[in-house]
């Protein structure tokens, strides 16, 4: 006799519990598509703050790097081989006159971008600062590390034979190379010495990065002077607002008495040399403060915080309240121009 099996053991799931099981491993993988979601969003938001933080750094780091360069020209004695302007210089000026005449002016600035330079492109943000930087490059053309001279950029030659370099009008030669004749020379009188890049930037934060084509994401740009025009070099995205003040030296000691967003009309009473063009020689430091933002909205998220950038020329805090979908930080740091500084300090 056969034995069959029990009827119950033959059959299959039921279309209930195919349901169950299919709505529980929707819910399991629904979980996990939700953990990788945030946990992709979480990353792109720690990428997005950590390429902030590195870009606000970086940028300051930037702009103290050239202002503690800032008035250095080798081996010239400036104050006894240049002669003191009779006006502020032009910054975008290609005539090598006032290039000479601008060396004792190693800063300049142009405070919320109220007056700007006429070389500045018409992208410059409203309400930021615009900071001149003017120096000569730290090697001589044509040495290690250092690229040789082309024609048509502006150099500066410095005399070191004593006989040229005791007098205002033979210690130097400045101008473009290929139509300036740099026959100065070198200690022994002998050769020729060697050229330095003169180096006039003009610092900007713009409305757009630079892009072809442009994208509005604030940006700090430079303007490098090639002799016969500015050319723009875009260099850090995110930098959306730039405060600078400077200690001005009314005491002559290379220590700053005051600091002042706007030299150009600071004055205090009882100092009768407290005027525009004192002001910007005398400036010895440089107090940088910037605001740096996201390059990307963040979701579900609004600014509302006030930003305290410094002080402006009146004296009182400087602050903004930008607003919108990005996450922003404040960066500061106080710079040493060290070349002007240390040329009026007086030994113990």
């Amino acid at each position: 006799m056969r034995h069959l099996k029990p009827r119950r053991a033959m059959l299959g799931i039921s279309l209930v519990e195919l349901m169950i099981a299919m709505v529980l491993g929707l819910m399991v993988l629904a979980a996990l598509a939700s953990l990788f979601a945030n946990s992709s969003s979480a990353r792109a938001e720690m990428e997005r703050n950590s390429r902030q933080i590195e870009n606000g750094r970086f940028a300051v780091e930037l702009l103290a790097d050239d202002l503690r360069m800032a008035g250095f020209y080798g081996e010239l004695d400036v104050n006894g081989a240049t002669t003191v302007p009779g006006a502020m210089p032009d910054p975008c000026s290609t005539d090598p006159t006032v290039w000479g005449a601008a060396m004792r002016i190693a800063v300049q600035g142009y405070d919320n971008a109220a007056v700007v330079p006429t070389c500045l492109p018409s992208d410059v943000k409203a309400g930021t600062d615009v900071l001149v930087v003017r120096r000569a490059s730290t090697c001589e053309a044509g040495t290690t590390g250092c690229a040789a001279a082309v024609t048509g950029l502006p150099y500066l030659q410095v005399a070191k034979c004593s006989p040229e370099n005791a007098s205002s009008t033979t210690a130097y030669r400045l101008g473009p190379q290929g139509t300036t004749t740099f026959d100065r020379r070198i200690k022994d009188c002998a050769g020729v010495a060697g050229l330095r890049q003169y180096i006039v930037r003009i610092y900007y934060v713009s409305t757009d990065n630079g892009a072809t084509p442009p994208v509005a994401v604030p940006t700090l740009k430079r303007l490098d002077f090639t002799g016969s025009a500015f050319t723009v070099t875009p260099l850090v995205e995110g930098i959306e607002e730039l405060n600078i003040e400077y200690g001005i030296d009314s005491s002559g000691d290379g220590m700053p008495d005051d600091y002042s967003a706007d030299p150009t009309s600071f004055t205090k009473a009882g100092c009768a040399s407290c005027v525009e063009l004192n002001n910007w020689m005398n400036v010895t430091t440089a107090r940088i403060s910037l605001l740096a933002r996201n390059i990307e909205p963040s979701v579900n998220y609004t600014d509302t915080k006030t930003y305290t950038l410094g002080r402006d020329a009146a004296g009182a805090d400087q602050t903004v309240t930008p607003g919108g979908a990005y996450r922003r930080h404040a960066y500061s740091g106080l710079v040493r121009l060290h070349n002007v500084a240390e040329r009026r300090e007086v030994p113990p």
